[in-house]
């Protein structure tokens, strides 16, 4: 487990936007270089996204996709399971998701659902979660052997910063879309998400921690951390 820009109450803007924006378009010029070897050899890459409820995610992935092509490179956002799909191996919606050859996958949410939300909120039962803390390090490595590239990150935020962000949202009404029932009660429910995050952390692995209270450090430190773990053509960095 790795750890990216981790402060324990991070200022909200580390940088102004003009220095971001000069940083993140040196980045995303980086990306697409990057996007084009993956699909010219052939490669498999998943970019896994996890955290807290306004984490700051959605926004990250955002920046990744700005200006890749579509065609190769796709964001895995599943909604919550149907009635068919709780009735399945937990694995098979997300095994029907996985990149094909020369394509990039981002994934705003994993299964590690069911070790936080599912088992915060009780949608699973103890015996469920346990398994699937068993099962996870196992099918990742199963993965890596047959050549799916996997990057995890977990995004942290404040209880603090949370709050804030939870209230623009309640405020803004272009933000409403992005306030869920279960977002209503994360703030009351921060001490079993903390115990949830440990177990996750302990009992899987190769996770890439970032600072996230301040979204623009977050989201750079995102982009170089997977631009720096990977070879590819005309790399400048």
């Amino acid at each position: 487990m790795s750890s990216i820009d981790k402060t324990e109450e991070s200022p909200r803007n580390l940088m102004t936007l003009k220095e971001f924006n000069k940083k993140k378009h040196a980045l995303q010029v980086e990306l697409l270089k990057w996007q084009h070897h993956v699909k010219d050899v052939g490669e498999k890459h998943m970019v896994i996204f996890e955290g807290r409820d306004g984490a700051g995610k959605g926004g990250t992935i955002k920046r990744f996709m700005e200006h890749m092509n579509p065609k190769s490179a796709r964001v895995v956002a599943l909604d919550k399971p149907s009635e068919t799909e709780r009735s399945q191996w937990y694995w098979q919606r997300y095994v029907k998701e996985l990149p094909k050859s020369g394509e990039i996958t981002l994934w705003d949410r994993s299964w590690y659902n069911r070790a936080t939300v599912e088992r915060v909120m009780g949608f699973a039962s103890p015996q469920e979660v346990e398994l699937f803390l068993q099962e996870a390090p196992v099918s990742e490595q199963m993965l890596k052997n047959n050549g799916f590239k996997i990057i995890k990150f977990w995004l942290n935020v404040s209880k603090k910063e949370q709050s804030r962000r939870f209230k623009e949202r309640q405020n803004n009404p272009l933000k409403l879309g992005k306030m869920s029932p279960i977002d209503r009660v994360s703030q009351d429910k921060w001490h079993e998400y903390c115990q949830a995050e440990n177990d996750i952390f302990t009992k899987t692995k190769d996770w890439v921690i970032v600072d996230s209270d301040c979204k623009r450090t977050a989201r750079l430190a995102c982009m170089s951390f997977v631009l720096n773990n990977n070879d590819y053509s005309g790399k400048s960095l």
